[in-house]
């Protein structure tokens, strides 16, 4: 069955995490009737409660769900079903305490939370195995059920257990055959490491190898994928040929993780966007994020959006997003009236087929008290409730349309999990005078708002996914493709790029592109490595620089404002045969280029010296791509103002237009459109407002 034949069809999916078992009272009946009057038919239901399905060891409770999965039927409210692996009962942490996972040799993670096991152990998974087969052989075949969810949030440790060293030395065999290969492949000379033998290979706590933590985070993303696979399979013995396979992805915040090996095993990628909301949601944000899980501005919204789309590149299920103030007692940031629409919009703009909000009802107890649901503490509906059902009815009259939409891209931006994990080890960047672990995203992020803000749509592209295409493709379909951050650069990668900039498309290079090969080692070369000839450029030096430094236009041909400049980092770049496009306004650093660019074969390369300002960055990619699907539907889009696109079956285009922010906008048209929701329809050089904080929807007439 092809992939699409999984996705929500027939309009968008809008629903809740619902956990009637963690209610006081029985609210049922209530709960559901409330989600439809609010426009939701889907809910995500049972992957936390292992203990509850299971209370002792060998004794099952499984029949409280049948009222639960009865009833949503009965409305029509389809169920996604998840697996509860991720959070294990007490009373096999007290039968089996050997399959505590360790954070560190000898340091197991403390019980009280979730996700403390060492997920490889077999007992664990006898146990796993035993509580997914009774729920899949009571609940699979009943017709409220769409799908499986299997575990949650997978990879959020690196797991230190002797089993797991053991499993990794068999890994490093395999891939290196002796400790000869390894030993001059990681470098072992160096602070006299040379093995003689694989049992002297030391333990990941005290590593100071970037080679050895590149395996050693390689192997734990690959037992993370064998896990979700092998439960994945496991579901799949009972599950109708209708129903789709899942798992919830934390694209921020899980070290051991590799989205697009893991979603290889599922039929649908699924993930967790969350985001700041409030001011952390107008279009002029600089604030960091409250938390590492969550992010702050518009630009990394629609980055989370992206990145789920990437995976498979294709359309995604959103698991769980913000309903309310989202994480601990001390960081209340419910949503200003429409952003929660602006933010579902965004979401389904980018490619969401489903939004589904953590979660139903505020919960009064544990870690999540204040995670806000849908209901407040007192579940009485209030504003929320009233916003989400608005959400609701809206999608009732534009989700048909949005059949098979695919989101538009104007630039494509390459991703790399190894060179993420590696500047995760060695972080280029610095923060607070240490290294900054989120280097590589900090990177990447430069350019994904400078394309957001210049008015057009991104499209990430594993480094794999690129090469699978061949040069031909990859320049006819994506004719800007930005390439930054990407350290642990192979030779066929850096082949592609040569000849993908020959075939014609136009490359813009980032700092710390192909500096290193795919150990982690240093390239013994001209940086960047065997790209001097397509760029133009070579550089000798780098350098971290602690406050940001003015950006000039050279010749005027990149047109620059004041708050353009470099921030964090600048390449030392040498012209060989490139042309300046902006030089710094220092009295070192502006002996070195900026920004540059050269003709190659058909193509170009444009490389960007710097870690980019937003305003820089911006500027760099209207001057690379000088037309956008944006503006077929206006030629100038005014300050606060975001558009999505996409087009959706029969070739309709879809426009999404968001206004983020408090002063009200209007937008000229330049062709006539249909209004989604209103149906007044509006010809071209008419003036559409947008209230503040508002988000509208447009088709093609």
């Amino acid at each position: 069955m092809s992939l699409e034949a999984f996705l929500p069809s027939n309009g968008i999916k809008y629903g809740v995490a619902y956990y009637p078992e963690y209610h006081v009272s029985d609210r049922l009946i209530q709960d559901l009737d409330l989600m439809i009057e609010a426009g939701i038919n889907v809910i995500r239901v049972g992957e936390s409660v292992w203990s509850t399905w299971e209370p002792r060891d060998g004794e099952f409770n499984l029949e409280w769900m049948d009222a639960v999965l009865d009833a949503a039927y009965e409305r029509q409210i389809e169920v996604v079903f998840g697996t509860p692996t991720y959070a294990i009962p007490p009373w096999l942490q007290v039968a089996e305490p050997a399959i505590a996972g360790e954070v560190k040799t000898g340091q197991s993670i403390p019980w009280g939370g979730r996700q403390e096991m060492d997920f490889t152990h077999p007992t664990f998974r006898l146990h796993a195995e035993r509580v997914i087969r009774k729920l899949m052989e009571r609940f699979a075949k009943h017709p409220a059920v769409v799908g499986y969810q299997v575990d949650n949030e997978p990879g959020l440790h690196l797991f230190h257990n002797d089993r797991v060293f053991q499993g990794f030395l068999e890994y490093l065999k395999e891939k290196y055959g002796d400790v000869e290969t390894i030993n001059r492949e990681w470098g072992l000379t160096y602070w006299s490491h040379l093995l003689n033998d694989w049992s002297e290979l030391w333990r990941p706590d005290g590593n100071t190898f970037p080679q050895y933590d590149l395996a050693w985070r390689n192997y734990q993303a690959e037992l993370t994928t064998e896990f979700i696979g092998w439960q994945a399979e496991i579901v799949r013995e009972y599950k109708t040929d209708a129903q789709f396979v899942t798992t919830c992805i934390q694209y921020q915040q899980r070290p051991a993780l590799n989205d697009m090996e893991l979603s290889k095993n599922l039929e649908v990628t699924s993930g967790n966007p969350y985001y700041g909301m409030q001011d952390r949601l107008s279009i002029e944000n600089r604030e960091e994020a409250l938390t590492d899980w969550t992010t702050s501005g518009v630009a990394s919204l629609l980055r989370q959006a992206d990145r789920l789309f990437s995976s498979k590149q294709h359309r995604f299920l959103v698991t769980e997003t913000n309903a309310q103030a989202i994480s601990g007692s001390s960081m209340n940031h419910p949503p200003y009236p429409g952003q929660l629409k602006q933010s579902a919009f965004a979401l389904i703009s980018r490619g969401a087929a489903m939004v589904e909000y953590w979660h139903w009802h505020t919960l009064p107890y544990g870690t999540e008290t204040y995670w806000g649901g849908v209901l407040p503490h007192s579940l009485v509906p209030g504003r929320v409730y009233s916003e989400v059902s608005d959400i609701g009815n809206s999608l009732k009259k534009v989700g048909p349309v949005l059949d098979g939409f695919v989101p538009d891209s104007d630039i494509a931006i390459m991703w790399d999990n190894e060179s993420k994990f590696a500047m995760e080890f060695m972080p280029p960047l610095a923060k607070d005078g240490q290294g900054d672990k989120r280097s590589y995203e900090n990177i990447v992020d430069a350019f994904h708002a400078g394309i957001t803000h210049s008015g057009q749509q991104a499209r990430f592209m594993h480094a794999e996914q690129a090469a699978s295409m061949g040069s031909e493709s990859l320049a006819k379909a994506h004719p800007v493709l930005v390439v930054a951050g990407f350290y642990v650069a192979r030779d066929e990668h850096l082949q592609l790029l040569n000849d993908y900039v020959k075939a014609g498309g136009h490359l813009v290079l980032g700092p710390r592109t192909a500096y290193a090969d795919e150990e982690a080692r240093a390239r013994i070369e001209v940086s960047p490595s065997r790209l001097t000839d397509v760029s133009g450029v070579r550089y000798e030096e780098f350098s971290n620089i602690s406050n940001p430094i003015k950006v000039d236009s050279s010749s005027g041909e990149l047109e620059l404002d004041a708050s353009a400049a470099a921030e964090s980092w600048i390449d030392g770049l040498i012209l060989e045969g490139g042309v300046a496009l902006a030089t710094y306004d220092h009295p070192h650093f502006g002996k070195f280029p900026a920004v540059t660019t050269h003709d190659s074969g058909k193509g170009r390369v444009t490389t960007v010296g710097c870690v980019p300002s937003v305003s820089l960055a911006s500027s760099v990619m209207r001057w690379a791509s000088t037309s956008s699907e944006a503006s077929k539907l206006t030629s100038d889009t005014p300050d606060q103002v975001l558009i999505s696109s996409g087009t959706a079956k029969q070739n309709a285009k879809i426009w999404f237009v968001f206004n983020w922010g408090w002063e009200s906008r209007e937008v000229k048209l330049e062709t006539g459109v249909r209004d989604l929701i209103s149906d007044e329809e509006f010809s071209s050089g008419t003036k559409i407002s947008l209230a503040s904080w508002s988000t509208r929807m447009f088709t093609s007439t």
